[in-house]
């Protein structure tokens, strides 16, 4: 089988993890163009001795970590020790060991081979990403779910973070009183709702009016990758497991806190 043929299903996925990890659509996308472009290039740098997707996922990391931006720390000082400073010196390598294990799903063995480390290293680079992650600055959690259950299981997960619930909407007309109503910090946001309208519909309507990272969940991820515009930066996969919600809404939160400093 060729190249092209055993990565083209796991390109959605790639791109989700890509952008969780730089923040934003286009620079996410354009790392994963690279990695293509790479393959291209010099196809013998695909690793034929490990499964496909593990194989991506290592050439990917291997022009990320080629990027010296991506290897710089923040200087940090005793007066600027703030949670969100603390959350913005997450090493680089940290942050990528938690993504692979939460986000995508990889057993640590798996993002040990992806990342060229032993076990021993990813175990403690994501305990090291965790600790630095649940320092960040807590938040209200606006849910748009019409399932109870799921629901009920969302706004769980959000106050063992710290967060608090702003609401829990189950239509569009709900998701837009409550906005006006509490002022969220943050959007989980199903796609499909109660009375038959759509949840990217009233994201869209929210951030009309409020600037505030979304993070979108569905039982079809691929419906939303398409590589076509505008896409999701942040995406959740039903059903989905409670590490990966967790580590998506600290992703989210770090990055929208990051992008409103570089704008003022």
């Amino acid at each position: 089988m060729s190249i092209a043929a055993e990565i083209a299903p796991q390109l959605p996925y790639l791109r989700r993890f890509s952008r969780a990890l730089s923040g934003t659509q286009a620079s996410g996308d354009a790392y994963v163009i690279g990695t293509l472009e790479a393959l291209i290039e010099d196809p013998t740098s695909f690793p034929r001795d490990i499964p496909a997707r593990l194989a991506l996922y290592q050439v990917f990391l291997r022009l990320w970590s080629s990027m010296a931006v991506n290897m710089e720390t923040v200087a940090s000082t005793v007066e600027d020790d703030s949670p969100e400073q603390r959350l913005e010196r997450l090493a680089p390598r940290s942050r990528l060991a938690f993504l692979l294990t939460t986000m995508e799903g990889f057993s640590a063995d798996e993002a040990a081979m992806i990342m060229r480390v032993d076990e021993a290293e990813v175990a403690s680079l994501v305990a090291e990403a965790t600790h630095d992650i649940a320092q960040q600055i807590a938040t209200d959690v606006l849910i748009i779910e019409d399932e109870p259950i799921i629901a009920l299981d969302l706004q769980s997960i959000v106050e063992e973070l710290g967060h608090s619930i702003a609401g829990v909407a189950r239509t569009h007309k709900e998701a837009l009183a409550l906005v006006a109503a509490h002022s969220p910090g943050l959007v989980l946001a199903d796609i499909q709702l109660a009375d038959g309208s759509s949840g990217l519909n009233a994201v869209n309507d929210i951030l009309t009016t409020v600037d505030l990272p979304v993070i979108f969940i569905t039982a079809y991820p691929e419906r939303l990758l398409t590589g076509q515009q505008p896409e999701p930066t942040f995406l959740i996969t039903k059903p989905f497991r409670p590490e990966a919600v967790k580590a998506t809404i600290s992703q989210a939160l770090f990055f929208n806190k990051r992008a409103k400093r570089k704008a003022a």
